[in-house]
């Protein structure tokens, strides 16, 4: 594990964390407390699993000490927080703001196809919700960004089952990561500036 390989492993993270806080400040007229509750509380938690996996490579790469608990909760507390992001995306979309259907974190197993399944629905109700809402606002060039990041999210996904201990792969699994959340970024931005905070759903 190099030390600049530890240092770009923030920049998704920070690069998400922007997108969050604007999505958070943009669908607060739209969406009822339950769901906000649920979306907000999810970004939080996908925030804070990238951040702790990162703070593990650089610990690691500084060699302080090799704080395993960071990298081994990442992937359940990434897929807790996709699943509680794509509900509040749901209640969003599909149900009327004072009737959002309210669900229990889900319990952390050993097993790792559970994690896939949820994380890869989460992701998909929250990049897909945001497509959606692109496509209501007429914003085609908009719902083609978040249709692009998710596809990386995916290749992501994908690249984490290879080996990462080769340095190349790594660094194809960072710019892939960079390039999703750049992409996220760069579209929640834009539906910003397209008057997201106003928008209202139909």
């Amino acid at each position: 594990m190099s030390l600049p390989m530890a240092i770009v492993d923030f920049i998704p993270v920070f690069l998400f964390l922007t997108a969050a806080m604007t999505l958070l400040h943009d669908f607060y007229h739209l969406m009822s407390k339950g769901a906000y509750a649920l979306f907000g509380g999810g970004l939080l938690v996908i925030f804070t699993a990238g951040f702790c996996k990162a703070l593990w490579k650089l610990l690691y790469a500084l060699n302080i000490c090799d704080f395993a608990a960071l990298n081994t909760a990442f992937f359940p507390m990434q897929t807790v927080g996709f699943v509680l992001g794509g509900i509040g995306m749901a209640g969003l979309l599909f149900f009327p703001q004072k009737n959002t259907v309210y669900a229990a974190v889900p319990a952390v197993f050993k097993g790792t196809m559970i994690f896939v399944a949820l994380t890869v629905l989460g992701t998909l109700s929250i990049w897909g919700g945001l497509a959606d809402i692109a496509g209501k606002m007429k914003k085609r060039d908009i719902m083609a960004v978040f249709i692009v990041s998710f596809i990386c999210m995916m290749g992501m996904g994908y690249l984490s089952a290879k080996d990462f201990s080769q340095p190349l792969m790594n660094w194809i699994g960072e710019g892939v990561n960079i390039a999703g959340m750049s992409l996220f970024l760069l579209g929640v931005r834009a539906l910003h500036k397209a008057g997201l905070e106003t928008f209202e759903l139909k």
